[in-house]
């Protein structure tokens, strides 16, 4: 209301009001377009955001719902530049990429089930050389032995009835000792097979995947060391037994209460060597480990075994019982059902036995079937196996030695192109 007693509209053109002090410096609140067309930007509305004029330093828009707002700090000026390029020698690597395992110490449940991964991470190489293995002992056990056991039995139905019977204990004698060849190169291809899953767990830790080619190239050079171990092995757990029983022998032989003591004695003597090799076989069961990782000889291996198992002896157990349990449960269901319908279906076929030719065929081709599933269940179960005490060396290394600290070292090094860290499984003078 003015001094004359008339009364003026808030956006009247009277002096002083808002809209002539726009209008004063080239605002026209009612026709907003032209500002634009002249430069100036109208004045922001009710909750919206006003972006910055040019050469000026406009504050953040205020962050969204659920979105993170960077904090600011006065006075600092923005950084332009070229950011330092991923990878550079001084540049933050990021954690390794897991392996086969995480880097660092197994808990008992980790240790269980990584074995099995093996079986996932690189079959080619492990499976594979198993069933090269596992297939040569088969075809040489059936070659060798099936060949002198027909000999034997043709040299049997030609002899004469004076000399039949010497001809068949010689007989069987020889096909016993034909038996050994497969034997042997079963024992030979066992002692290489645990030292290619020993190398390709040592590398899966790593991250890393070999061929069989490079796997087996690098097992050649302990392969050696690793046939006199598991040669010693055997030919102590012969002569354990060759003890006991050739003392209850001599025991029993006394005759009258000697055939009682003998026979206890033999009973309790041998559970005490199977409780005593479970011990032993426990302390040492990552020598193997040890031969292939750190190049060393037997007798350090047996050494370093028994060290890095001390305290360590029902976690280690534990695994190897359980595996093994496991692969055998695993097994037979899935052999013994196979082995009932193979032993059912040829009298269901043929009730009357009126065509033996059939079920001959039919009794072949099933006992070829089984071989077939009997040897990639061998492979399985030694591939799981085998990767189970190379990664029971690793974890006790872990505990004791901080070989994850070093793993992760190598890991990181690697992924920056540093080559000065050392391999972690890389021969080296034993602690």
């Amino acid at each position: 209301m003015s001094d004359n007693g008339s009364w003026h509209s808030p956006s009247g053109n009277s002096a002083g009001t808002p809209s002539d002090a726009n209008r004063a410096q080239g605002h026209d609140p009612e026709h907003p377009e032209s500002d634009a067309a002249d430069g100036h930007q109208p004045p922001p509305q009710y909750g919206q955001y006003a972006p910055p004029q040019y050469g000026q330093y406009g504050a953040a828009p205020p962050p969204q719902y659920g979105q993170y707002a960077p904090p600011q700090y006065a006075g600092q000026p923005p950084q332009y530049g070229p950011q330092q390029p991923f990878g550079a020698p001084n540049a933050w690597a990021p954690p390794p990429k897991p392996g086969l395992i995480p880097l660092r110490p197994l808990s008992f449940g980790a240790l269980l089930t990584a074995p099995f991964k093996e079986l996932r991470h690189n079959p080619k190489t492990t499976v594979g050389s198993a069933l090269i293995i596992q297939g040569v002992t088969v075809v040489l056990t059936i070659i060798i032995t099936g060949v002198i056991t027909a000999l034997m039995l043709t040299r049997i139905n030609q002899a004469s009835a004076q000399d039949q019977d010497e001809i068949v204990s010689g007989a069987v004698l020889t096909i016993l000792l034909s038996m050994i060849v497969p034997i042997l190169v079963s024992i030979v291809g066992s002692a290489f097979l645990q030292g290619v899953v020993v190398t390709d767990t040592a590398r899966a830790t790593l991250g890393e995947k070999l061929r069989m080619r490079e796997v087996w190239k690098a097992t050649w050079p302990r392969f050696w060391t690793l046939l006199g171990w598991t040669a010693l092995y055997l030919v102590s757990i012969l002569v354990a037994m060759g003890v006991v029983g050739g003392i209850g022998a001599l025991i029993i032989v006394q005759g009258g209460a000697g055939l009682v003591i003998g026979i206890l004695f033999i009973v309790f003597g041998s559970l005490a060597i199977i409780a005593l090799g479970v011990w032993i076989f426990t302390k040492l069961a990552i020598v193997p480990s040890v031969i292939v990782m750190e190049h060393a000889t037997l007798k350090n291996a047996i050494s370093r075994s028994w060290r890095l198992t001390s305290g360590s002896f029902w976690k280690t157990f534990g695994v190897i019982f359980l595996i093994a349990a496991i692969l055998n449960i695993a097994s037979q269901i899935i052999t013994t059902p196979l082995s009932l319908v193979f032993g059912i279906v040829p009298g269901l076929l043929d009730p009357t036995g009126s065509d033996a030719a059939a079920t001959l065929a039919f009794l072949a081709i099933a006992e070829v079937v089984l071989l077939l599933i009997t040897v990639v269940m061998g492979s399985i179960m030694s591939v799981v196996q085998s990767g189970a005490l190379a990664l029971i060396y690793i974890d006790l290394r872990m505990r004791r030695e901080g070989l994850d600290i070093e793993l992760t070292r190598f890991v990181e090094a690697r992924q920056v192109g540093d080559a000065s860290v050392p391999d972690p499984f890389a021969p080296r003078g034993l602690q």
